[in-house]
């Protein structure tokens, strides 16, 4: 068995080496990211004094250094995995912007630069293309904003904000974030073919909820409509039609009921569908 102060030197070599190792890697992965920035600018320096053809080679060159970067900044955009081709494409566009407009003169660190380029191309490809249905931009603004703050706000009263308490951190109104937080859906509506499940577990989709065209609601509007201009006839003028047109019955029938003639009924007849006829004219006017 080895002494007992053997082991404890062993022990305290073992907890120590840990962080000397993390210093290490640290200083390690500090130096790769120098000799990167110094490889891209003298890549910048050397295109200057190069021809066209050296010039895109060089450009190239940098564009491919620089892939990692620009996939890590749409990772930060993509809130959907098929959205992720999409914002790669843009990303990768901004970063060809950025080593077109770089100045090594006016700034040492290209990655610096680049990262607010590629962010603001995302952004742009965003709002302009990321609204199926599009809200009006100040929702859109608002939006962004309120999905900015919200882990901010979480982070501060520890636990996920309502819709209060993100308008009171923003100092917006309630409504105001509450629509901001709807509008979301127009970026991403949900599809007819969706599966609903319903409560006694038959599934279906989301377009057999919807309305159809059915002669049934037609023909409702009408009997509503007509019933009010009904309202206006005398009693005995309703009792007519109800005979003639519910019941069936003939003129003379009618009038053997009512003590008439058969003209009479005839002239009745008359009479009260010219008064339908006038009061189912005015009724779109009325109503409107």
């Amino acid at each position: 068995m080895p002494p007992r102060h053997a082991v404890s030197v062993a022990g305290s070599a073992s907890t120590t080496s840990g962080p000397m190792v993390s210093l290490r890697m640290d200083a390690g992965e500090s130096a790769a990211r120098q000799r990167r920035r110094d490889h891209a600018l003298d890549l910048f320096r050397l295109a200057r004094t190069a021809d066209e053809r050296d010039r895109r080679r060089i450009r190239d060159e940098i564009v491919v250094q620089y892939l990692e970067m620009a996939d890590a900044v749409a990772h930060r955009f993509a809130s959907r995995p098929q959205d992720w081709s999409d914002v790669r494409q843009v990303a990768y566009v901004g970063l060809i912007k950025a080593v077109d407009r770089f100045d090594p003169d006016k700034a040492d660190d290209f990655a610096s630069f680049a990262v607010p380029t590629i962010a603001g191309e995302i952004k742009r490809h965003l709002r302009d293309n990321g609204w199926v249905v599009r809200p009006p931009r100040p929702l859109q603004e608002l939006h962004g904003t309120v999905v900015r703050e919200i882990p901010r706000i979480a982070q501060e009263i520890g636990h996920d904000p309502s819709s209060r308490e993100i308008a009171d951190g923003l100092g917006e109104s309630v409504e105001r974030v509450a629509e901001a937080l709807t509008c979301r859906q127009g970026m991403s509506p949900a599809s007819l073919d969706a599966a609903v499940h319903g409560d006694d577990g038959d599934g279906f989709t989301l377009a057999d909820t919807l309305g159809a065209p059915s002669d049934d609601l037609e023909r409702a509007e009408l009997v509503q409509t007509l019933r009010t201009a009904c309202i206006q006839l005398t009693p005995r003028e309703r009792r007519i039609v109800f005979l003639r047109f519910f019941r069936e019955q003939t003129q003379s029938e009618i009038a053997m009921q009512l003590g008439v003639t058969q003209m009479q009924v005839s002239r009745l007849l008359t009479k009260i569908l010219s008064q339908l006829r006038s009061a189912l004219a005015q009724e779109p006017s009325a109503a409107a």
